[in-house]
Parts: structure tokens; sequence; C-alpha cells
């Protein structure tokens, strides 16, 4: 006990003075190991350890998936997707905020990043919309949950980590994530019409014609190939997910220099710099991740969280709430892959042990530290929509509720339902 208040308060104290996730897991196992009598190993282990969570080729992934999603976020793919999304959907009252969700549908498949779905898609939409009439605080809590579509509609990195640690398969993993982005998707432009009803949001003048929509597809279409690229190589069993997301870069390459020429040679060095950057730090998150796990089993509290949970006796969907419960508070305060990291090797040998399906265990994980993201005090969504907006958080969080609550409906349908996670498979 002494080991665990010691391993978690310094972790604690850590993120509170500031320090990045990454540097405070990593100074949280060093305190542990320097000033807890119960450990006897050498700090050589620990270096062991970090090095070891990074010993998969299914992490080589991750890198080329932000490249790829930087090279299209930076190669002005956004206005194509806003303006083909309108074209879909912005006939109607509140059309210009179905176009918003369906926007951030389309890049969370290039991106797999939620706050910079926030971001893109934002900077777009959010001016326009509010000058049309749009509640400030609605639109900037519909673009706060609509991003939450990021890390489920694939490719999605926490995805790959996860398949990473319990050896489930990714391919199945993308499959479920595009279903359960599709009915989130479907849930939130659901609320918007009932909302614009409500509150009568503004309606477009006129409908866009067809003419309209198939130059506004033409003109997406590089963009819109590029998840067909990272699936269908999957799918197909002709490229691994490392492989996929390596030829996704290239195309992403050719896409932003020669067909919409909107990245330039002098731009490729800042995209290569924060793409580095990025990687790097979740790459870090990994590796501190798997000693502060190592940690927390070696220690023994692990063992104790384990029979805790046994001995309370629950059936498979129980379990998955507790998991869910457990997760969702863990994802109020830490980094979504840092909290699979962290939990998933605790609670999937007692999930598998229940008999529980890998993929809908993982997808629990995942929706779980999508939904952190939107809530305080980490939120990372929300500071992202309050750069946007100017607004408030207080009145992001507001104008959230409602899409929020749709988007937990749909994650605890997942929860319950484990047909859900296997509609195509």
């Amino acid at each position: 006990m002494g080991t665990g208040l010691l391993l978690f308060g310094s972790m604690a104290l850590f993120l509170i003075i500031g320090v990045p996730i990454a540097f405070a897991l990593g100074a949280a196992v060093w305190t542990t190991i320097v000033f807890s009598p119960d450990f006897l190993v050498t700090t050589g282990i620990i270096g062991q350890r970090i090095f070891g969570g990074l010993e998969s080729t299914s992490i080589m992934a991750i890198p080329f998936f932000i490249l790829a999603g930087n090279l299209m976020t930076k190669g002005g793919i956004s206005k194509r997707l806003v303006d083909f999304a309108n074209s879909i959907v912005g006939g109607v009252r509140g059309g210009m905020a179905l176009a918003l969700v369906l926007a951030c549908a389309f890049f969370a498949a290039l991106s797999g990043s939620a706050p910079a779905t926030v971001i893109a898609i934002g900077s777009m939409l959010y001016p326009e919309m509010t000058k049309m009439g749009y509640p400030k605080d609605r639109t900037a809590g519909l673009l706060v949950v609509s991003g939450g579509l990021g890390p489920i509609i694939p490719p999605s990195i926490i995805m790959v980590v996860y398949a990473t640690i319990t050896g489930a398969s990714i391919s199945e993993m993308f499959t479920s994530g595009m279903c359960i982005g599709i009915m989130i998707m479907l849930t939130l432009m659901v609320v918007v019409l009932l909302l614009a009803r409500k509150e009568k949001w503004p309606k477009a003048e006129k409908r866009p014609t067809l003419k309209e929509f198939g130059e506004t597809f033409v003109k997406a279409i590089p963009a819109i190939l590029l998840p067909v690229i990272i699936l269908g190589g999957i799918y197909s069993g002709l490229l691994t997910p490392t492989e996929s997301a390596a030829v996704a870069v290239v195309w992403a390459f050719i896409a932003g220099m020669f067909i919409y020429k909107e990245v330039s040679v002098k731009d490729l060095v800042p995209i290569f710099l924060d793409s580095a950057k990025g990687s790097a730090m979740i790459l870090f998150i990994i590796a501190t991740s798997t000693a502060f796990s190592w940690i927390f089993a070696y220690s023994g509290i692990s063992g104790h969280l384990v029979h805790f949970i046994v001995g309370m006796n629950l059936n498979k969907t129980l379990f998955c709430l507790v998991v869910a419960v457990i997760l969702l508070i863990f994802g109020t305060f830490l980094e979504g892959i840092a909290t699979c990291v962290l939990m998933v090797p605790i609670l999937w040998p007692i999930a598998a042990g229940l008999g529980i399906d890998a993929v809908h265990f993982g997808m629990i994980v995942a929706i779980s530290n999508v939904v952190g993201t939107m809530t305080p005090p980490v939120a990372v969504n929300i500071f992202s929509a309050a750069s946007v907006s100017k607004l408030k958080m207080g009145e992001i969080v507001k104008g959230q509720i409602p899409f929020f609550i749709g988007y937990i409906a749909v994650f605890l349908l997942v929860v319950l339902v484990p047909g859900f996670s296997h509609i195509f498979g």
C-alpha cells in the first residue's frame, strides 16, 4: 500500500506542478525505486523495461500515421473536406452543424487525433457558423464532441497501442472502430437536427446542387483516398498496418505537393519536425508507462487489485461497466495512451479470464479514453475548441452537454452489447 501511494502520489505531484505526462511517469518510477524500501532492484532493470516497451513492430506504425496525418493536414485538405461535407448535408436547418460533424468524421480518418480534428475543422467552420447565427457555445461544444471521432475512426493510434499490448487484431479493431465511429456520427447528427429545430438554428438559403456536389467530391478524392489506402491495404492482407501506414505517407506527400500543391519543399522541414516531436512524445509515454506498469505489478499492487475485482464475482457486463468507470476516471487527468499502457496490462488478464472478447474490450478502452478529452481537467478537446472559439471552458462544457449525452449513450451500448463491436464480423 505504501509503495502504491508513493507511486501514484509522486506522479500526481509531478502532474500538479506542470511536469509533462511522459516525464511525470518516468520521474514517479525513479522516485518509487529510490524511496520505497520494498525495492531491491537495480536501475538497469528500469532501463530494460523502458526499451522493452518499444520492442514491437506494430509501434512503428505510429510515427508513419502521425507523419501522414500532418502532411495531409498541412496540405489544404480541411477546406476540401468541409466543402464536400456541406454539399451533402448543407441544405437543411442546422446544415452547417451537420457538415461540421461529417467533416470531423472525414478528417478523423486522416489524422487519428482528437485535438487536431477540433482545430483543423473548427478553424474553418466556427467563424463562418457563428457569423451565420449559430449559438457560439453549441457550435464549440459540438466541435469538442465531434472531434472525439478522431481516435475512434481508423487509423487510430490508441488502437495500435492496445493491439500491441493484448495481441488483438489491428484490422478487427479498425473495422470495429469504423462501425462505432459511424454510429457516433449518426447519433450526433440526430441530436443536431433536434436542437436545430428546437433552438431555431439557421438554414441555408439554397440547397447545394448536384453539380456542386460533383465538383467538391472530385476535389476531395485525393484526401478520401488516404483512409482507403490504409484500410484497404490492411483488410486485403497485402500490407501490414506498419507497411500500410508507410504507403499512406507516400500518398499524403504526393497529394500535398503535386495534387493540391499546398505543401512546398520549405514546408517539409517543419512538418517532419512536428511529426518527430509528436511521435517522440507518444513513444516516450509508451516507454515510461511500461516501466510504471512494471513497478505497479512488481510491487504487488496489481495483484491485490486483481484479487479485489475477482472477489467481487462480477459477470462480464458488470466487469465491463466497472472497467469503463475506472478508465473514465483515469481519462479525466491522464493522456489516453498513458492510461491505455498503464491499465490494460492490469485489466486485460482479468477480462480474458472472464471470456471477454479482445476487440470488445479494446473498444471500451478506446472510447473511454476519448471521453477523457472532453471532460476537465485534462480535456484537450475543450482547450483546442477554446483556442478556436475564444470562449471560456465553462461556456463550452455547457454547450456540449446534449452532444456529450449522445456520445455517452453510444458508449454505454458498446459496453453493454458486445455485438456492437462486431457488426461486420
